[in-house]
């Protein structure tokens, strides 16, 4: 049952084949069972056992939603009402936020149950998930290995069926890379397109909110509730919300897929290559035309994201400080004291060294010369995309660099870890919609293809992602051991 996909779900919920607190306990005991792989920061076991008795009494009136007493779990960086939310941090241990996010809202509306918090990165601030104060999550596919970030623990727990949909942020590739690593479907919105409300401040101008499901028709059924315009959030979008799962099934005849040429260069393992490139002329069978592109910028994306992100997230991290809310040092001497101790004793190394760098860009002396070129930059690899997408229907390409990589093996290496993230970064300083599906293995590892398609277009690239997983079986293979 717990591998069954969320329409199949919903079909056997309504049909009465099982109920809602028959499912939530599968995954429950799954999640117990599988505990070593640290996904969950937080099980909500007695929230989730009353939310699906109240989605059995709503599928009973016949009142159901897509989602009415589906179990998932949520990134540990929502705001939940009455529950631990610690954004995988020290500073947040003891925070019991006092709303909810507007994610979390409109799954409440929907009837859909909450099995748990799940890990990540602290502060979203890794790419491996080993930065979170409650440690490494492992990778499912072999659990010696990473299995991305920051997303991490969502994308291992959809690995290992411990949910039937997860939910992740994506500020540099956060949702896509752990996707690709842990070969599940992960699909970054447009910015603006999923409300930020309660969703907890990275790097403001370029957090967003995506599902991470098994496949493309699952992220349609999650993103339908997820995405909206939210008067909470003013840099939420009013733009109509399209019925995603309308068009899965369309024809690809005559897709323009465009290959960026600085994608393919000596920096990508070659057998990620091939199996990209497999990938691709799978699209050619369906009827798709591929041109080679050129992003002439895009070898700028990096130092740019890592002036902009730190920049912001030094704004925003300021508000932790040992006096309102979260962790707070013991017998200051003074308010210096209290601040210096609070931050310094509760962020992590990590967190510590992204407020430093942004800080530093921020500073009167150097906000020109870092900054705001960081901001022009930005502006030149935008138009890059928005050149390129005159010309094709789509970008298509890696996610990652490499496969997953072991834990430990980059941790003392933050260069060597920012990098891989190297194809998804672009994506978010240009505020475009893009996702990972599952395309292959090497070593028997996970590779995922990226999709990259113009701004609000995610139901053409759910659509373009559900014709490759209706002539494959990438998305349906299962870790040994997970079965």
């Amino acid at each position: 049952m717990y591998k069954q996909t969320l329409s199949e779900l919903a079909k056997g919920l309504r049909s009465g084949a099982f109920s809602s607190q028959e499912l939530t306990k599968i995954y429950l005991d799954r999640i117990k069972q599988h505990q070593s792989l640290n996904c969950f920061i937080t099980i909500t076991e007695e929230q989730a056992l009353a939310q699906a008795k109240q989605a059995d009494i709503r599928l009973a009136k016949g009142d159901a939603t897509a989602l009415t007493g589906i179990p998932l779990a949520q990134k540990d960086i929502f705001c939940t009402l009455g529950v631990k939310t610690t954004c995988g941090s020290k500073m947040l241990d003891n925070f019991i936020a006092p709303y909810n996010a507007t994610v979390i809202d409109k799954f409440n509306a929907a009837g859909a149950v909450m099995l748990g918090k799940l890990n990540m990165d602290e502060f979203a601030m890794g790419s491996s998930n080993e930065t979170s104060f409650y440690g490494a999550v492992q990778n499912p596919w072999d659990t010696t290995c990473v299995p991305g970030g920051s997303s991490g623990g969502s994308a291992a727990a959809m690995a290992a069926y411990l949910a039937a949909g997860a939910t992740g942020t994506d500020t540099g590739g956060s949702i896509r890379q752990p996707a690709a690593l842990c070969g599940i479907t992960g699909l970054k919105p447009t910015y603006g397109r999923v409300s930020r409300y309660g969703m907890i401040a990275y790097a403001s101008s370029l957090d967003q909110g995506g599902p991470m499901t098994r496949n493309a028709e699952d992220a349609a059924i999650m993103l339908q509730t997820m995405a909206g315009f939210d008067p909470k959030d003013s840099t939420s979008s009013e733009q109509t919300v399209p019925d995603y799962s309308a068009g899965l099934h369309n024809g690809l005849q005559g897709l323009k897929i465009g290959l960026p040429k600085e994608f393919f260069t000596a920096d990508l393992n070659p057998d990620i290559a091939a199996t990209i490139e497999a990938a691709v002329n799978e699209y050619k069978k369906l009827g798709a035309e591929v041109i080679e592109i050129t992003l002439p910028h895009l070898k700028y994306a990096i130092p740019a994201y890592y002036i902009i992100a730190p920049a912001e997230c030094s704004a925003n991290l300021s508000r932790y400080d040992g006096v309102r809310y979260g962790y707070r040092c013991q017998n200051p001497v003074d308010l210096a004291d209290l601040y210096t101790r609070s931050r310094g004793e509760a962020f992590g190394a990590e967190v510590k060294r992204r407020i430093l760098i942004g800080t530093y860009a921020l500073s009167a002396g150097y906000y020109d010369a870092y900054y705001l070129k960081a901001q022009k930059i930005r502006r030149l690899i935008t138009e890059d995309f928005t050149q390129a997408l005159t010309k094709v229907d789509v970008i298509m390409g890696p996610v990652t660099p490499s496969t997953a990589f072991a834990i430990g093996e980059k941790s003392g290496d933050p260069i060597q870890m920012y990098l891989s993230d190297i194809y998804t970064i672009a994506i978010n300083l240009a505020g475009l919609p893009a996702m990972s599906i599952p395309a292959g293995f090497v070593q028997n590892k996970p590779v995922g293809l990226q999709i990259i398609g113009n701004y609000f277009s995610e139901a053409h690239l759910l659509n373009i992602a559900h014709r490759y997983q209706q002539v494959t079986d990438w998305h349906q293979r299962t870790p040994i051991g997970f079965e």
